[in-house]
């Protein structure tokens, strides 16, 4: 966790072999489901893309909707319940999926542009 809040939570996310980004987990967002993606780090799992609109990573997290929506903005992050995904926004999206929005991606954003079905992903806590 950072040292600076509980409701904010650091992660790393390496797309292996080709770059890192971070971001953000916002408590306030989706409490539970939140929580429950903490205490499962460190995760890693193959990248799929939702043709220009998202990057996922599908995990064996199982946990239902909360404050679910169905439009999010580049750099957002969200939770599928239906598929337990974690997804990443490249572009402003209406989704036909409700997800959970659980936070936002801080820095390095573009470099998920480049990532290709199959790339690994590792998802960690940021080191503090």
């Amino acid at each position: 966790m950072s040292a600076g809040s509980v409701s904010k939570i650091e992660i790393n996310v390496e797309i292996k072999g080709k770059s890192q980004l971070k971001c953000e987990l916002k408590r306030h967002l989706a409490p539970k489901t939140v929580g429950t993606i903490t205490r499962s780090l460190p995760l890693e799992g193959n990248a799929h893309i939702m043709g220009n609109s998202f990057v996922y990573m599908e995990t064996k997290i199982n946990v239902g909707g909360e404050r679910q929506r169905n439009q999010f903005k580049k750099g957002d992050v969200s939770f599928m319940p239906l598929t337990g995904s974690i997804c990443f926004f490249l572009n402003d999206t209406d989704s036909t999926k409700a997800m959970t929005p659980i936070g936002k991606i801080t820095s390095n954003a573009d470099a998920l542009s480049n990532t290709k079905s199959g790339d690994v992903f590792v998802i960690t806590h940021a080191a503090v």
